[in-house]
C-alpha cells in the first residue's frame, strides 16, 4: 500500500458508523465488540464543492421575507388512515422524509401498502421494493385491497434505477422498502452497510426537498430494538416512526420518536388480521379478560400510551415453589419493577411471600413499563397471596416507592375519565391527585391511599 493510500485508510464501526484512524476491538460510540473494520476514506474530489473549485454556487431559490412564505405548501395531507394521521400530526407533509422502523414480520409493508393505495386516490404513488419481487408484493396487496391504477410498483435495488422510475412516474409519494437494500454505485460497502445507508438516505432526502416529494423509508432494527444504521440516519429524516407489537398478538402500535411537524406523544393502534391492518380507535377493551366472576390475583389499571389512556389488566399467580430457588416469571411487565414491588410488600406491608413462585403477566400481549402500573401489580399480588378477589369495577393507579409510599403520576384525570367511560366506578389513586370535574362522572368513587397498607385496606377491606 502506498503512502497516499495508507493516509486514506480509516476504521469504521459497522453498527453505528463511528470512525477512527486506529483499529479498536470495541467501538467507542456503541460499545460493541468486534464491529470496527477497515474502510476507505472518500475520494478528495467528492469532498470538494463547486466553490472550492473556483466556481461560485448559485442559490436554488432567492431569499424572501418570512412573512411572504406560503405556509399552505407545508400543510399535512391526510393519508386516509386515521390512526396513522394521529401519529403524524394530521398526515404527510409534502417534501417530508419519514423513516418507519420495526421488527421483521410486524406489518410495516402491509401498513405502507394500505396507506399508498389510499394516497393514490390523489395522485401517482411509487412503491419501490428491494426485498421482494413485484409479483410477491402483488399477492400481498390483493387481500388488503391495496390495488389501484395510480399505485406503481417497481422491484429495484439500484439507486440509479430508482431515480429513473421517479422521473417516469413523477409521484407525489415515494415509498422505499427498504433503505437497507438500495445500493449506490461508486460508494464503497455492501447494501445495508453504514456507508451505503448514509449515502442512500442523504440522496433520497435531497431528492425529496428538491422535488417536494413526500418520501417514506422502511428501516430495519437491531436485536435490541434500535434502528439499524448510523445514528445520523435519524437526524437526516424529518419523522421517525416505530412500528411494534407482539408477534403472537394482533395489536400493533405506531409511535413517533421524532416529528418535526407534529407531536411525539401520540400512538396509533391497529389490529393485524387476515385482511390486513384495521384501525383501532378504541383499543382499551383488548387488554381486559372480561371474566364473569372475580378471580384472586387480578387488578385493572390505566396506562398512558402517549396521550391516549388505555385500560389494561394485570394478572398474578402465587403458588408453592416446586424447586429451589423460587421462580419469578413475568410477561409484558418489567421484571425488575415486579421484584421491587414484591420486596416492598414483604417489608412494608407485612405480607409473607416466603419461598413461593410468582407469575405476573398482562392480558392481550400489551407491554406495561410505566411506573403507574406498580400499584396494580401490588394489589394483584396481595389479592393472590390472601386468596381474596378485588371487588369488580375497581382500578388502581400509582407508583410504589421503596418506603411503601404511593407516589403521584401524571394524567390522573384522563385515566379516571377513561375508566369511568369503560364502566369502572372505584379508583385507588395517590394522595393529592387531581379529581374529575364535578358532575362529569357522578358515579365514580375515588379513594386516596398514601401507602401500601391503606391501598390494600381500600381494595380488599383489611390490611
Amino acid at each position: 500500500m502506498g503512502k497516499s493510500a495508507a493516509a486514506a485508510a480509516y476504521y469504521q464501526c459497522s453498527e453505528c458508523g463511528w470512525q477512527s484512524m486506529k483499529w479498536a476491538g470495541r467501538c467507542g460510540e456503541c460499545q460493541q465488540w468486534g464491529t470496527v473494520v477497515e474502510g476507505r476514506a472518500p475520494a478528495a474530489s467528492r469532498l470538494r464543492g463547486p466553490a472550492r473549485n473556483g466556481r461560485p454556487v448559485l442559490p436554488a431559490t432567492p431569499a424572501v421575507p418570512i412573512a411572504d412564505v406560503d405556509p399552505a405548501v407545508a400543510r399535512a395531507r391526510p393519508t386516509g388512515l386515521g390512526e396513522l394521521d394521529r401519529v403524524l400530526g394530521g398526515g404527510l407533509v409534502p417534501g417530508a422524509v419519514v423513516l418507519l422502523a420495526g421488527e421483521p414480520g410486524v406489518g410495516k409493508s402491509t401498513l405502507l401498502l394500505e396507506a399508498g393505495a389510499l394516497a393514490a386516490a390523489n395522485g401517482p404513488v411509487l412503491y419501490v421494493t428491494g426485498e421482494e419481487s413485484a409479483a410477491q408484493v402483488r399477492l400481498r396487496a390483493a387481500p388488503v385491497g391495496a390495488l389501484s391504477q395510480q399505485l406503481f410498483l417497481a422491484a429495484e435495488t439500484d439507486f440509479g434505477a430508482l431515480l429513473e422510475h421517479v422521473d417516469q412516474v413523477n409521484p407525489g409519494l415515494l415509498i422505499v422498502d427498504s433503505v437497507q437494500t438500495i445500493l449506490v454505485a461508486g460508494v464503497e460497502g455492501a447494501p445495508g452497510g453504514v456507508t451505503q445507508v448514509r449515502e442512500v438516505t442523504g440522496a433520497l432526502t435531497a431528492l425529496a426537498k428538491q422535488r417536494t416529494l413526500t418520501t417514506v423509508l422502511v428501516g430495519h432494527v437491531t436485536k435490541d430494538g434500535s434502528i439499524a444504521g448510523p445514528r445520523s440516519l435519524e437526524h437526516l429524516v424529518d419523522v421517525v416512526l416505530h412500528f411494534d407489537g407482539d408477534r403472537h398478538a394482533q395489536l400493533r402500535m405506531v409511535r413517533a420518536l421524532k416529528n418535526r411537524f407534529g407531536p411525539t406523544d401520540e400512538i396509533g393502534c391497529f389490529e393485524l388480521g387476515e385482511f390486513g391492518l384495521a384501525e383501532l380507535p378504541d383499543p382499551s377493551g383488548l387488554f381486559l379478560s372480561r371474566l364473569s366472576n372475580p378471580v384472586p390475583g387480578t387488578c385493572v389499571t390505566v396506562t398512558l400510551e402517549g396521550r391516549r389512556p388505555l385500560l389494561a389488566e394485570v394478572q398474578t399467580l402465587v403458588c408453592e415453589a416446586a424447586a429451589e430457588p423460587p421462580r419469578r416469571v413475568t410477561s409484558g411487565l418489567d421484571s425488575s419493577r415486579v421484584g421491587m414491588v414484591v420486596a416492598v410488600l414483604q417489608r412494608r406491608a407485612g405480607l409473607t411471600i416466603g419461598k413461593r413462585d410468582i407469575y405476573a403477566a398482562t392480558v392481550g400481549g400489551v407491554r406495561l413499563t410505566e411506573p403507574s402500573v406498580d400499584l396494580a401489580i401490588a394489589l394483584a399480588l396481595a389479592s393472590a397471596i390472601s386468596d381474596l378477589s378485588l371487588p369488580p369495577g375497581i382500578i388502581a393507579v400509582g407508583e410504589v416507592g421503596l418506603a411503601g409510599e404511593i407516589r403521584r403520576v401524571t394524567g390522573v384525570q384522563r385515566r379516571l375519565a377513561e375508566a369511568a367511560r369503560m364502566g369502572f366506578r372505584h379508583a385507588i389513586v395517590p394522595p393529592g391527585s387531581p379529581r374529575l370535574p364535578p358532575g362529569e362522572f357522578p358515579g365514580m368513587k375515588v379513594t386516596e391511599a398514601a401507602d401500601m397498607a391503606q391501598a390494600i385496606s381500600a381494595a380488599l377491606g383489611s390490611p
